[in-house]
C-alpha cells in the first residue's frame, strides 16, 4: 500500500482510539468454547424489555420495509406528556450516545474547549476529538466530579461541560444542591450536558439517594442545559439503540440540524413508546438492582474487598492490584464482567448487577479466583 490513508484523516480521527465495548457472549464462547455464560460487562437490565415493549416490537414487524417516523412523533408527544415539556424541545437519538455527539457537532469547533472529570464516560473525549475540540480533563474527586475543579478549568476558550450523574464506570453522583451552585456559575453561552443514563435506577424516590436530582426539572432555569437519558438501561432496550435528549426550543433545533435521518428505527420509537407505560417493569427492575447490590456490597465485605458506592446498576471494586489478571480468569469460567483500566482504573473492574443467580456465579467465581 502506497498511501498511508490515516493521514488522509482529519487530525481529531488520526488520533482517535475506537470505543471498547464489553466482550460479547459468543465471543467468548467461540474463544474458551463455553456454552453457560454470563454477561455482566454492559449494563444492562438483566430482565430484558418489558411486555408492553414486546408487544410493540411484534406489532412492527409486518412494516420493516417502510422508512421510520423521521420526527418520532408518537415518541416525542409522549415524552412531553410526561416531563410536562414541548415536543420541540426534545431530540431522539440512536441511544443517547448519539445525542452526545450531536452536542459536540453543534456546538464545537477546532480548538474549543470541552471539560469533563477524570474516570467520566468514554464517549466525551470521543466526540470531543472527532470535531477536533481540545479536551479538558479535571482530575476527579473521590472518584467523582469535582464541580469546584471544573468551573475553575473554564476559560474563553470553553464551550461544553459533560456532566454524568451518576457517573460511568464509578457510579458517583451528585445532589441537586451541587448542580445546581455549578450551573449558576456557568456562563450562559457554554452548553452543559447533564448525562442521566442511569437515572430510572438513581431516583432518590426510588433508590434513597439523597437529594439526587431530576435534571429535566432544570431546564426552566438553565437555558444552557442538555439532558440526555436512555432507554438502554432500566427499560431494557439496549440493542434497539434509543435515546433522547432535552433542551430549550433553539438548542433542540440546532441539534436536529445534525441529526441523520431517520437515525432511530421504527421497532426503537415504538418499543419506547410502549415502554413508558410500563411502570410495572420498571419498578421490579428497580428492586431487582437494590437486591442485587446488596448481594455484591456483602460479598465485597466478605473479601475484605473495597469498592465505590454506586448509584447506577453496576458497581466497580478494589483488587489492590492489577485487575485484568482476574478479569481474564473470570472470562475462564464464563463470567464476563469489564476491566476500567482505560478509565485510569487498573485495579478496579465493574461488575454490572445481574439477577440474584447470576450474582452468585460471579461471587462464587471470584471467591475461587482470589482464593
Amino acid at each position: 500500500m502506497m498511501i498511508d490513508y490515516c493521514e488522509l484523516a482529519v487530525p481529531g480521527v488520526q488520533s482517535l482510539t475506537p470505543y471498547q465495548p464489553g466482550k460479547p457472549v459468543d465471543e467468548l464462547q467461540r474463544e474458551y468454547g463455553l456454552q453457560n455464560i454470563i454477561k455482566l460487562a454492559s449494563n444492562e437490565n438483566p430482565l430484558g424489555p418489558g411486555p408492553l415493549a414486546i408487544e410493540a416490537i411484534q406489532c412492527q414487524l409486518n412494516e420493516l420495509a417502510r422508512y421510520p417516523d423521521g420526527n418520532g412523533f408518537e415518541l416525542k408527544n409522549k415524552l412531553a406528556s410526561i416531563h410536562k415539556l414541548q415536543s420541540a424541545q426534545i431530540t431522539l437519538g440512536n441511544g443517547s450516545n448519539d445525542i452526545l455527539e450531536f452536542v459536540a457537532r453543534a456546538f464545537v469547533s477546532a480548538n474549543d474547549e470541552v471539560i469533563f472529570s477524570q474516570h467520566a464516560f468514554a464517549v466525551y473525549p470521543l466526540v470531543t476529538q472527532v470535531v477536533g475540540g481540545k479536551i479538558c480533563e479535571v482530575p476527579a474527586k473521590d472518584w467523582g466530579h469535582d464541580l469546584d475543579a471544573m468551573q475553575n478549568r473554564i476559560t474563553s476558550k470553553t464551550r461544553l461541560i459533560f456532566i454524568a450523574n451518576p457517573n460511568n464506570p464509578t457510579g458517583t453522583w451528585l445532589t441537586e444542591g451541587e448542580i445546581t451552585a455549578f450551573l449558576k456559575e456557568v456562563p450562559e453561552n457554554i452548553i452543559v450536558v447533564l448525562d442521566e443514563a442511569y437515572f430510572e435506577y438513581a431516583h432518590a424516590q426510588q433508590m434513597g439517594f439523597s437529594e439526587y436530582p431530576n435534571g429535566i426539572a432544570m431546564l426552566a432555569q438553565f437555558e444552557n442545559l442538555v439532558v440526555t437519558r436512555t432507554f438502554s438501561k432500566a427499560y431494557g432496550l439496549a440493542g434497539l439503540r434509543v435515546g433522547y435528549g432535552v433542551s430549550n426550543n433553539q438548542i433542540a433545533d440546532l441539534l436536529n440540524r445534525v441529526r441523520q435521518p431517520f437515525n432511530v428505527n421504527s421497532m426503537a420509537l415504538a418499543a419506547a413508546t410502549a415502554a413508558l407505560d410500563d411502570q410495572n417493569h420498571i419498578d421490579k427492575s428497580v428492586l431487582l438492582n437494590k437486591q442485587g447490590m446488596q448481594e455484591l456490597i456483602d460479598a465485597f465485605s466478605t473479601l475484605s474487598l473495597s469498592y465505590i458506592p454506586s448509584a447506577g446498576n453496576f458497581i466497580s471494586f478494589d483488587l489492590g492490584f492489577e485487575a485484568v489478571p482476574i478479569y481474564t480468569e473470570l472470562l475462564k469460567q464464563g463470567v464476563i464482567v469489564r476491566p476500567v483500566v482505560n478509565y485510569s482504573m487498573p485495579n478496579h473492574l465493574r461488575v454490572t448487577i445481574g439477577t440474584s443467580a447470576e450474582n452468585k456465579i460471579f461471587i462464587n467465581a471470584l471467591k475461587q479466583i482470589l482464593k
